[in-house]
């Protein structure tokens, strides 16, 4: 099956870690000084899969996406755990998806980083349709993409959502050909996230 990763944007700070709040916090500048910098910051968005292929359809979710915004920068940090996803037709199949494709154990997350394309002004309401400019990296893979999303400021809350497909074999997931029928090679993802202002 394949793996979907989060979306989101964000390169802006050298390596991001999670805050008190366990929201993703580069740790270059105190805390204090992002919550006066215009950051938006959300800890369970999120992002499901689907897998069609001729045999099977597969789908899957996690709402354990987080990811922090910077508004001024116009960057993001997106990550999720990938044991998190849950659904699944079985538990051998979420158990198959952990061990042997997405090897979770030795990539435990996949992420997204980067920046957006269009200029916004995110003081001002409205919904926007925005590029998403970065490195999606799953299963140890990364891969430069751009990913059309749609983003609505409503007050002190910003809403992101996003659909997109991802090839298996652009980050070395490999199906045996024995299941090949019943998992696709290219997975449809979709993500769904609130980020609040700190």
């Amino acid at each position: 099956m394949k793996l979907l990763l989060l979306i989101g944007f964000a390169p802006f700070f050298g390596n991001p870690d999670l805050g008190p709040n366990g929201y993703l916090v580069p740790m270059e500048r105190p805390v204090a000084e992002y919550r006066e910098a215009g950051l938006f910051s959300c800890n369970n968005g999120r992002v499901a899969f689907k897998s069609e292929a001729p045999l099977e359809v597969i789908e899957a979710e996690s709402k354990h996406l987080r990811g922090i915004l910077d508004a001024e920068k116009q960057t993001f940090a997106w990550t999720v755990e990938i044991q998190t996803f849950e659904g699944f037709n079985n538990a051998l199949q979420r158990e198959h998806f952990n061990e042997n494709y997405l090897e979770s154990r030795r990539f435990p997350k996949a992420s997204f980083t980067g920046k957006i394309i269009e200029t916004m002004d995110f003081s001002k309401e409205g919904t926007y349709s925005v590029r998403a400019k970065g490195k999606l990296n799953i299963h140890g893979k990364e891969q430069e993409r751009i990913i059309k999303s749609q983003v609505v400021v409503v007050g002190n809350r910003v809403q992101i959502r996003t659909d997109f497909r991802i090839l298996l074999a652009d980050h070395d997931i490999r199906i045996p050909k024995i299941v090949y029928q019943k998992i696709a090679e290219e997975v449809q993802v979709v993500v769904q996230a609130d980020l609040l202002r700190n």
